[in-house]
């Protein structure tokens, strides 16, 4: 059985592994499709979600046998943390997903970049399926606490970064003023996160 230090060891190595790889695939694979050709190709989609895919995977290699490998209401933790827990999943469920049907497959996969979306969940904030996704990685490591959950809330803050200041480049060369103005209306994340680093500024 693998010890404490060589377990952390892999973590870690495997997560910075992970860090190289997404920005390689965001900051440089996906931000040249957007810069010459104005959309993704398959390709940059494609791995983009595969990206996605490996990060909500991580915590599987490394948490104990017993983390649920679908979300439930049943966990080592106080029923308090796990009705929270699922509070937090079955909302980022919903704003991740229900954002995506609403926006449309093709918007949400980058090949069709047409007009700037400023109505619906995008008035609230400009990365609705991001913060979902935040509130899925969140809500399940609250239902199952370990220093590798934290790692992994740590991992897809980073990832989903790099994904949104990639977009960010793209929207601004697209839509130039009607994206600062937009930037102005909308968050990127949310209105308390604002006001926080207004304040800190």
């Amino acid at each position: 059985m693998m010890s404490l230090n060589n377990h952390l060891a892999a973590y870690l190595i495997l997560a910075l592994l992970i860090l190289i790889t997404v920005y390689i695939v965001f900051r440089r694979l996906v931000r040249r499709d957007y810069l010459h050709r104005g959309h993704l190709t398959c390709v940059s989609s494609f791995l983009q979600l595969l990206m996605f895919a490996g990060v909500m995977s991580f915590p599987y290699l490394f948490n104990p046998p017993e983390w649920p490998w679908f979300w439930r209401l049943t966990g080592s933790t106080d029923l308090r943390l796990r009705i929270l827990g699922l509070a937090l999943i079955v909302l980022g469920f919903i704003i991740a997903f229900g954002t995506m049907a609403w926006f449309g497959m093709r918007r949400a996969f980058g090949f069709e970049v047409q007009g700037l979306i400023r109505t619906g969940p995008y008035r609230i904030t400009r990365n609705p399926q991001i913060l979902g996704g935040y509130l899925l990685v969140v809500g399940t490591t609250v239902q199952w606490p370990s220093w590798y959950g934290l790692g992994w809330i740590v991992l897809y803050g980073i990832i989903g970064h790099w994904m949104v200041i990639t977009e960010e480049e793209h929207l601004r060369a697209k839509f130039g003023e009607e994206y600062e103005r937009y930037c102005e209306q909308a968050p990127r994340y949310l209105w308390i996160i604002r006001k926080f680093r207004k304040a800190s500024i």
